[in-house]
């Protein structure tokens, strides 16, 4: 019976010295960390990159709403007022969907002051500087922007506007 005990003894510390091998193999094998890692890092870059592409997305638009708004301006600089062709080379500027030139383009007599332009008077009146009014014309331009994802400071959708003068006469 002592032989037969020997015999299973040292086939049971094969089997532990075994096991102890392949633990031992398993723990230093780094195979398949990077796929764990980037598992756990994914949810978190997504959610840092999804609010600064939204946020460029934005920014973007807000740029050719502004340039929209200046193409109005432009256009009145060089044919005069026309609301109907200026609210036109408004939307026709971008590509943008749902660009509109609202409010719709007003046109105004105006004296320059230090700050700004006085508008709103008669056309007919002198000005402080001794000079006739101007005839200034504003030109605004707002599209509805709908981020990829509703985030509660900025809402479900903002408006994006501009709004720009300019002199004419």
């Amino acid at each position: 019976m002592t032989a037969h005990w020997r015999k299973s003894g040292r086939a049971l510390d094969r089997c532990v010295r075994r096991a102890l091998d392949i633990f031992s193999q398993l723990i230093g094998n780094a195979r398949g960390n990077a796929a764990v890692e980037f598992a756990l890092a994914t949810p978190i870059l997504m959610a840092t990159l999804t609010p600064a592409v939204d946020l460029g997305i934005a920014f973007s638009e807000q740029s050719q709403v502004q340039a929209a708004a200046q193409a109005g301006a432009r256009y009145a600089l060089l044919h005069g007022w026309n609301s109907t062709e200026i609210s036109n080379a408004v939307t026709n500027a971008t590509t943008l969907a749902g660009l509109s030139a609202s409010p719709a383009p007003a046109q105004a007599c105006g004296c320059p002051n230090g700050t700004g332009i006085t508008t709103g008077i008669s056309c007919n009146v002198v000005c402080g500087n001794g000079e006739y009014p101007g005839t200034y014309i504003t030109v605004s331009a707002q599209v509805n922007y709908v981020p990829v994802l509703p985030y509660s400071l900025l809402g479900s959708n903002m408006t994006l506007s501009s709004q720009t003068m300019v002199r004419i006469q």
